[in-house]
């Protein structure tokens, strides 16, 4: 049996302040915090509690017995009787006992390791769309100061004749709709970071740091499926399949007869009538008891249902290996077409990008084309979102097969 303090499972490194930044930051916070997290913990504490009940032999018997009327011996009348017995199971069944209950604790364990994967899933789940926001947030303002520039200089050129005051408007209008945007998303951080701070069993309005940059890094780009296996919830379902396998042979051990020990103390009074030897000697009698289960439907059933639930975990972790397998072909396969759409979009944006500095360029020059500077600068913009969102559901599918392969961080 593995048994691990919670301090040392979730205190990965050394403590962070609220204002952590990062995502790993973020993980170690959620694990230390987390209600559910830590509930699946103490239920795993509990189970280890499990074993010394069932490895521990049944309380001895002590009984007593007084005669109303004595019982006359040749040594005198019983008054009294006093009987101790001690039952033993049979020999193996208290280990098999704890067997039981050290496997059904793994099982316990596993489950607090698959919640605490379900949990980083789901702070990668909320953190990446925020790290989104923010950096929509720094393309919308660039944007802004752009057209800002874009509306003086139109206005420069309606001033001294070689524009037209339609160029100067379409800025503006563009100007007011990027304030707009900008106004949304602030919002739309208001809301991530409340659901962020909930996961970490913080306040609402605790405040959330973004230091990082959407990115892809280099090792993220090949994951193998070999890892697969050491998901918690096929390690569950093993741990099952041997509990169910030991409760068998509880079951064979509790159908075998149980011995007892024990001894009888007799009272007895002496004899008035006459002088003998041995007059009033107590009794000593040492006894062997043992139990017949004669009654075998129980044991049998007891037995048979413990197969059937082996061959019911067998099926399930089949059934789970194949889903397990399934969303990792299919986020490995999103993966794939992401990062081809973030070379995509990444190429469109210089191209974009030199087109609109020679737009530029000439418009400064004749005053004329301002509405084509207008819609290639808004292309731009939309490139480099879409660069965003591809980024975004990459992580988030990255996310997923962390959670599948059951990465440690």
């Amino acid at each position: 049996m593995k048994i691990i303090t919670l301090s040392l499972l979730l205190l990965l490194g050394v403590s962070y302040s609220a204002a952590s930044q990062s995502l790993a930051d973020y993980f170690q916070l959620g694990a230390e915090n987390n209600p559910g997290l830590k509930a699946k913990y103490k239920a795993f504490e509990a189970a280890l509690e499990k074993i010394p009940q069932v490895g521990s032999l049944q309380d001895p018997s002590l009984s007593f017995g007084y005669f109303i009327s004595p019982v006359e011996t040749r040594v005198g009348p019983q008054k009294a009787r006093f009987s101790l017995t001690q039952m033993f199971p049979w020999f193996g069944t208290l280990q098999a006992q704890e067997d039981v209950a050290s496997l059904q604790a793994e099982v316990k364990y596993q489950e607090f390791l698959d919640a605490k994967n379900q949990l980083y899933n789901q702070l990668a789940a909320v953190y990446y769309p925020l790290l989104e926001t923010h950096e929509l947030i720094a393309i919308e303002e660039e944007n802004l100061r752009i057209l800002e520039t874009y509306f003086s200089l139109a206005t420069s050129k309606f001033e001294n004749g070689k524009g037209s005051l339609t160029d100067a408007l379409r800025a503006d209008i563009m100007i007011q709709a990027a304030k707009t945007n900008l106004e949304v998303l602030q919002l739309k951080i208001d809301g991530s970071n409340s659901w962020l701070n909930s996961l970490l069993s913080r306040p609402h309005d605790s405040p959330v740091e973004i230091s990082e940059k959407l990115e892809i890094i280099a090792e993220e780009r090949v994951i193998s499926p070999d890892s697969i296996q050491s998901n918690p919830l096929l390690e569950s379902m093993d741990l099952k399949i041997q509990s169910s396998e030991a409760s068998k042979r509880v079951a064979q051990k509790q159908g075998m007869p149980k011995l007892g020990a024990g001894v009888d103390y007799v009272l007895v009074g002496e004899r008035t009538d006459m002088v003998i030897p041995d007059n009033g000697k107590n009794v000593l009698m040492p006894m062997v008891t043992m139990s017949l289960p004669i009654f075998r439907g129980k044991y049998k059933g007891a037995q048979k249902e413990a197969e059937l639930m082996q061959e019911s975990y067998k099926l399930e972790k089949e059934e789970l290996n194949n889903k397990l397998y399934g969303s990792y072909h299919r986020y490995s396969s999103d993966m794939k077409i992401q990062d081809d759409l973030i070379s995509l979009y990444e190429r469109q944006i210089v191209t974009t990008q030199q087109n609109l500095d020679l737009l530029y360029n000439s418009y400064s020059n004749s005053g004329k084309d301002f509405e084509e500077v207008l819609s290639v600068q808004q292309q731009l913009l939309e490139f480099k979102k879409m660069k965003l969102k591809a980024l975004v559901a990459y992580k988030t599918s990255l996310a997923q097969i962390n959670y599948i392969t059951a990465k440690t961080y």
